[in-house]
């Protein structure tokens, strides 16, 4: 089965950066919906290429209409009334619609049977109740007013029950609000128990626009596509935007896409970081709110240049082209995926297209994008423990905030997760995966034992950041416990590209130590060597250049190579350093590099001195750094600047 892309000329008066119009994404949408339809033997169960979960093919199936159902609501809610496209894409919806919620009949989905544990059941249903009430409320009158009255029954009957279910502690609390949300603004339901949902999640804001998703340090992309979309359409939904609380949210998005929009590099490559990633596009759905609203501080122009541009790199990678968009990245890769991720799961993608429910004479359609792009920064998300630098052509999150795993308990050990664990991330680079997530070389501080098994970071226990210098704590784990006696202080300066990053080390015997710098991924096996008298790099073909250099308590540096373990291509490399033994305290510092820059060649780095780049003096658990482009001086004792004083000699305090 073969359907071809075809892409409108590129329009380089209106985007000069870009050349992507509405239209570019109206082509895009149709044909990643056509993929949907080709695959439907019946509306109701279409069957994608990938795998089934546990749940089974039906579930997969309903969450491949209900998804899909976002991008077509968006396609549909402004399209012309001689679009017959649009026409014909509604009307399968609405078909499909009314199938699988048939009772009994022969696509019924299944129904969630409850919302969270210790009764454990189905419960993915209620996502999807949630994102097909979104839907129908953003092209009301294509989708739900062109139903016939006892198909709005059925449907009705269908959400009801799924907006009376309690659920999961984390952005799962706006699944029932939104079902209820769109009954209540079609008068078909009175209760408020979705009040009392959204003030939980209202209650996890943290500041800086962001909110953790629960208890806890879990902080990633669900706040763009689930958490600001799903309280921005309840708000809209109960009629609720102009009250106190509804302004507060939205001051909220605002602050929120300001943040996100310095997670996105000039090349569109989006930041890796964080579960479901497979989603990609959807990351966008949080800054299109804001341009609904006419709350976003970004100019129409400079948001429309930044979400295509995303787009775009994920088109140019092939993401949805030559077939259904699949579980992974740019490509197929199940290592940065969740159990609970199927095959229609990667169309949630299409929650990031809500653009197009605004009419093509829209200011954010109409303006002309910026012609340069942003100049470098290094901007901290205090509330977050993030800092973002964006320079070299890459964005890259410096993480002292996020770890989404829970405290640990006697008969339940913490987990970690290579999408939240590492030091840093970034729009070019993604954690290893699978093996290379055992080996835990690449962004991360490891403590080893005997045999060389690395420690893991677990639970960050403290968090500051103080403009380019940010910090935590956390106490190395080795399976699954804490390690006793032992801690790890770290410490970031951010400079450009540069992070000098700087650990203070507890241990209570003998213990090697190991600095990864991030892994480089491609399509064939990066190039690898040395930096300066110590150090080491990794470059892929297309560019993309980290490195790793001693300057205080390494010995020896070398590269660690991976297949099949990295989101960016099959082949990786990750730099990395070797510290020795270490009993009692001991601070070890690094400088790290990551760079685009498809034209360096191998002499050029090897010829570089990274002593060059930064002086750093060391006395006892202070850390002295001084950049020689611009003489910019820090000094910071390791021991104090994350006041925390849990972490003693015997483990957890």
């Amino acid at each position: 089965m073969s359907r071809a892309l075809r892409l409108p000329d590129a329009d380089l008066r209106t985007s000069p950066r870009t050349g992507w119009t509405r239209d570019h994404w109206t082509a895009v949408a149709d044909h990643w919906l056509g993929w949907v339809r080709d695959h439907s033997p019946t509306p109701a169960l279409p069957r994608l290429p990938g795998r089934v979960t546990r749940d089974g093919e039906r579930r997969e199936s309903m969450e491949t209409v209900c998804r899909s159902m976002i991008l077509a609501a968006a396609r549909v809610a402004r399209a012309r009334p001689d679009d017959a496209d649009a026409d014909e894409i509604a009307a399968w919806y609405r078909e499909a619609l009314v199938a699988g919620t048939t009772p009994g009949g022969p696509q019924e989905w299944p129904r969630a049977v409850t919302g969270r544990l210790p009764r454990v059941g189905l419960t993915q249903p209620l996502v999807e109740a949630a994102n097909a009430a979104f839907a129908l409320h953003l092209a009301r009158e294509r989708l739900w007013d062109a139903l016939a009255p006892g198909e709005r029954d059925q449907v009705a009957r269908w959400l009801r029950h799924h907006a009376r279910l309690d659920t999961w502690p984390n952005n799962w609390q706006l699944f029932p609000a939104v079902a209820e949300g769109f009954l209540r603004s079609v008068g078909l339901e009175d209760t408020d128990v979705g009040e009392l949902h959204v003030a939980r999640m209202e209650g996890w804001y943290v500041g800086d626009g962001w909110y953790t998703d629960g208890p806890e340090h879990r902080f990633d992309h669900y706040n763009a596509w689930a958490i600001h979309p799903y309280l921005w359409a309840w708000y809209r939904m109960t009629d609720t935007t102009g009250t106190a609380e509804g302004e507060r949210h939205l001051d909220r998005l605002a602050a929120y896409v300001r943040s996100f929009a310095r997670l996105v590099a000039p090349d569109g490559a989006l930041l890796h970081q964080g579960r479901s990633l497979t989603y990609r596009t959807a990351a966008l759905a949080a800054g299109w709110c804001a341009e609904v609203s006419g709350v976003s501080p970004l100019d129409p122009g400079q948001w429309r240049r930044l979400a295509s541009g995303v787009l775009r790199d994920f088109v140019e990678h092939g993401v949805g082209v030559g077939g259904p968009l699949s579980l992974g990245w740019y490509g197929p890769h199940e290592g940065s995926t969740q159990y609970y991720s199927g095959f229609g799961s990667p169309y949630y993608a299409g929650i990031g297209f809500l653009g197009l429910a605004l009419a093509d004479d829209a200011a954010v359609w109409t303006a002309v994008e910026p012609a340069h792009d942003p100049s470098d920064e290094v901007t901290p998300i205090p509330r977050v423990g993030w800092t973002v630098a964006r320079a070299g052509g890459v964005c890259r999150l410096v993480n002292h905030g996020a770890d989404h795993v829970t405290m640990a308990l006697d008969d339940y050990p913490d987990e970690d997760d290579p999408h939240y664990a590492k030091l840093s991330y970034s729009t070019h680079t993604a954690p290893e995966t699978g093996r290379g997530f055992v080996a835990n070389v690449d962004s991360h501080l490891a403590v080893l034992d005997a045999g060389g098994q690395a420690s893991r970071r677990t639970a960050v226990r403290g968090v500051r950041v103080e403009g380019p210098v940010s910090g935590s704590v956390h106490l190395p784990h080795l399976d699954g416990r804490p390690l006793p006696g032992a801690a790890v202080r770290t410490v970031s300066v951010t400079h450009g590209p540069w992070e000098v990053r700087c650990h203070l080390v507890r241990t209570a015997e003998p213990r090697m130590v190991r600095e990864g710098a991030h892994a480089v991924a491609d399509e064939t096996p990066p190039q690898a060597g040395s930096w300066g008298s110590g150090g080491r790099w990794a470059r892929g073909a297309r560019g993309v250049l980290a490195a790793v250099a001693p300057l205080h308590g390494y010995e020896r540096a070398d590269v660690v190579r991976g297949e099949g373990v990295n989101a960016f291509g099959p082949h990786s490399a990750t730099p990395y350093l070797i510290g020795g033994h270490v009993a009692g305290e001991r601070v070890y510092v690094a400088l790290h590099l990551l760079w685009l820059d498809p034209d360096a060649t191998a002499a050029d780095l090897a010829a570089s001195d990274p002593r060059a780049v930064v002086d750093v003096t060391v006395a006892g658990s202070v850390v002295g750094v001084r950049w020689a482009d611009d003489g910019a001086t820090t000094r910071t004792d390791l021991a104090t600047f994350v006041p925390w004083d849990g972490v003693t000699a015997g483990g957890q305090g």
